[in-house]
């Protein structure tokens, strides 16, 4: 599958070429193969469980309006870079426009900073409902729920968009080779004519910043939730706890882990961890999370299993 040559230079202006992932051309058919899987499961999955939150009025509680907020990000951030992704994987087709470019860099970078918002708000959320049962509906109000939503995109415009600007206002020259299947930062970044420090800096201050305190409050969230669970007397009732929560905690590694592994790969071992590696854990966490978030969130949620259950049912009626 042929692509752009490295040397390239800009011949149109305004436009880039994304390589996808250097090294692994010969996988290219498996990758779109694979992509268009997860990307098709990702969609029809966050879209039930949209569909049976909001058509269901016992399923108006805080964990599904969070569940149902994350599944509309889920969506935005899976569409934001695999279509484009297939496309090169399957027909070469890399270019993409200046505009489109930094496009997609701001509702990817926006998308991760309000799925780790929404991830913490879920985690107080399991916190409030274990640990303090008797005060779950007076603490979890709507207008709380709403106000956390609210709170955690306005975060993540505020810290988003200062980024993306910075980057897009730089003089750009030479070869417009992105060496990335998406618009990363990072990637984009180096093609710049002037110093990218301050915008590069800006990323990585502002990443560690958000990723940093959501995690502490997740992981301080959780300790207290183990506490609670192991002071249980019933068995039963420990092992659906940790069942329950073992299975956030795993997608939350599989969102945080590759993304913090890119951002620092990219700063400090650039030069020991190979390009295709690099970018491989930058779209895993794009990719993964969105796929495997309706499962262990949604159908793993037994009230959420028999809605979904009950609404494929209906609909298989109705078509035949």
């Amino acid at each position: 599958m042929s692509g752009p040559s490295h040397n390239h230079t800009v011949e149109a202006p305004g436009t880039f070429f994304l390589v996808g992932i250097p090294g692994l051309q010969s996988s290219y058919l498996w990758l779109a193969i694979s992509l268009s899987a997860m990307y098709s499961i990702a969609l029809f999955g966050n879209t039930l469980i949209i569909t049976v939150v909001c058509v269901d009025s016992t399923l108006q509680e805080p964990m599904y309006f969070f569940l149902c907020v994350l599944a509309a990000v889920d969506i935005v951030m899976a569409s934001s870079v695999v279509p484009k992704m297939v496309s090169i994987f399957s027909s070469g087709d890399s270019s993409i426009s200046f505009n489109a470019c930094f496009t997609q860099m701001y509702f990817v970078h926006a998308a991760t900073a309000v799925e780790t918002g929404l991830l913490l708000a879920m985690a107080f959320d399991r916190y409030v409902a274990i640990c303090k049962p008797l005060h779950y509906r007076r603490i979890l109000t709507p207008k709380l729920m709403l106000g956390l939503c609210v709170t955690i995109i306005i975060r993540a415009v505020i810290s988003m968009t200062p980024l993306s600007w910075m980057l897009s206002h730089l003089p750009f020259c030479g070869s417009n080779v992105v060496f990335h299947s998406y618009c990363e930062h990072m990637a984009v970044a180096k093609l710049v004519c002037a110093d990218p420090m301050p915008s590069s800096l800006y990323s990585l201050i502002c990443s560690s910043i958000i990723v940093g305190s959501d995690m502490a409050f997740i992981a301080a969230s959780y300790m207290l939730i183990l506490r609670a669970v192991f002071s249980l007397s019933s068995k039963n009732a420990q092992l659906k706890a940790l069942s329950t929560c073992g299975s956030h905690v795993g997608v939350m590694c599989l969102f945080y882990l590759p993304g913090i592994a890119s951002i620092y790969i990219a700063w400090l071992w650039q030069d020991v961890v190979p390009l295709h590696t690099r970018v491989l854990l930058a779209d895993l966490y794009l990719i993964i999370p969105p796929t495997l978030n309706p499962v262990i969130y949604g159908i793993r949620t037994k009230q959420i299993q028999e809605r979904m259950w009950m609404l494929l049912t209906c609909f298989s009626r109705q078509g035949s």
